[in-house]
């Protein structure tokens, strides 16, 4: 299903990836309400990038489908149809994972 979402100036929405392990290494299950936010997610929309205060527009480093870190606080949760997104600023991302 589409995201019905346009993300405005150098703000991107990113799908945080739910990869988190349900036991630690020493076989204790972990509950949900402990377990530590995602860092890492799928980039599924971005803005055109930020303007500068000439007016230029700088263009996005990112782009649909880049696997990202970011920061563990960062963003505003957004849900649609079931799914939770994460909208983040530009330098909210601290990498591009290869």
């Amino acid at each position: 299903m589409a995201l019905n979402l346009k993300p405005l100036g150098d703000r991107v929405v990113i799908e945080p990836n739910e990869e988190e392990a349900e036991r630690s290494p020493g076989g204790i299950i972990i509950p949900d309400t402990a377990k530590e936010k995602p860092q890492k997610g799928t980039v599924v929309a971005a803005g055109p990038g930020r303007t500068t205060d000439e007016g230029k527009l700088i263009d996005m480093p990112v782009k649909v489908g880049d696997v990202v870190v970011y920061s563990k606080y960062a963003g505003t949760e957004y849900s649609e149809n079931g799914v939770d997104y994460l909208i983040v600023r530009e330098s909210d991302i601290l990498a591009v994972a290869q």
